[in-house]
C-alpha cells in the first residue's frame, strides 16, 4: 500500500464476496478543521465517514453494522479519548481505534497501546500514513465481522441438534471411536455411527477434522455432559 489510489482499492473493497455494506471510519475531534480534513481524505478514496466533535456524541449515537474503524483524538474536554475507549469496551464495543493527538510522546503512545489501539499518530499526520493505519484497522475489523457470522451460523446449526447428537458430537471430538462411545453411553455402535452421521450433515461438517474445528470454537469438545 504505497499509493492513495491503492490503498482506496484496498480499503474500499474488502471481502465484497462476504460484506455488501462499505467500511465506515468515524472520526470523533474537537478540532472542526481536522474533521474536515479527515472527511475530504476518507471520502476522496471512496470510505463513508461519521463526524463527532465530542466522545459524549458518539456514545449518544447508534454505530453502523459495518466493519469499522475510529480515528480518535485523545486530547478532549469532559471526555478524553482514553475515557472514550474505556466506554466502549464496558459496552462491549471492541472497534478498531487509531488515536490521534498533538502531544505524542512515548509514554502516551505505550499507553494507547496497552490499552488496545491499533494505531498511534501524532499531529500533524501524512495522508498515507493515515490512510495506511485505516485501511489496516478496517481490514482487521472485517475478519471479526466475519468470524462473529460465521461462529453465529455453527451456533443456529447446533441449536437444531438433539441432546444425543450434541453428546456424541463432544464425545467423537473428544478423540473417542463410535465404539468407545456406544460403550461410555449405553447405545449400540450402529446407533452411534447413526447419530453421527447425522449430526455431521446438521453441522455441514465434511470430515471429522472440520467437526473438531466446530467443537472448539463452540466449547463443546471433549465434554460428556449431555447438553438440555
Amino acid at each position: 500500500m504505497t499509493t492513495i489510489g491503492e490503498t482506496a482499492q484496498s480499503a474500499s473493497r474488502i471481502s465484497t464476496a462476504e460484506v455488501i455494506v462499505q467500511p465506515m471510519v468515524y472520526v470523533v475531534d474537537d478540532d472542526r478543521l481536522i474533521r474536515e480534513t479527515l472527511s475530504s481524505l476518507f471520502r476522496s478514496v471512496g470510505l463513508q465517514v461519521r463526524l463527532f466533535e465530542s466522545a459524549q456524541e458518539l456514545l449518544r449515537s447508534k454505530l453502523e453494522d459495518a466493519p469499522s474503524c475510529l480515528v480518535l483524538d485523545i486530547r478532549m474536554p469532559r471526555l478524553s479519548g482514553f475515557d472514550l475507549q474505556a466506554e466502549l469496551a464496558k459496552s462491549n464495543i471492541w472497534i478498531p481505534i487509531i488515536f490521534l493527538t498533538g502531544h505524542g510522546d512515548i509514554s502516551t503512545s505505550v499507553r494507547a497501546m496497552k490499552a488496545g489501539a491499533v494505531d498511534f499518530l501524532t499531529k500533524p499526520f501524512r495522508e498515507q500514513e493515515m490512510l495506511d493505519a485505516v485501511t489496516a484497522a478496517l481490514e482487521r475489523d472485517q475478519k471479526r465481522c466475519n468470524e462473529e457470522r460465521a461462529n453465529s451460523g455453527l451456533r443456529d446449526r447446533f441449536s437444531i441438534l438433539s441432546v444425543r447428537e450434541r453428546q456424541i458430537m463432544a464425545l467423537v471430538t473428544g478423540g473417542l471411536m463410535n465404539k468407545q462411545v456406544a460403550n461410555k453411553i449405553g447405545l449400540a455402535q450402529q446407533t452411534v455411527k447413526i447419530h453421527r452421521g447425522n449430526l455431521m450433515r446438521k453441522m455441514h461438517a465434511k470430515s471429522l477434522a472440520d467437526l473438531v474445528l466446530m467443537a472448539e470454537n463452540l466449547g463443546i469438545r471433549g465434554r460428556e455432559k449431555e447438553e438440555s
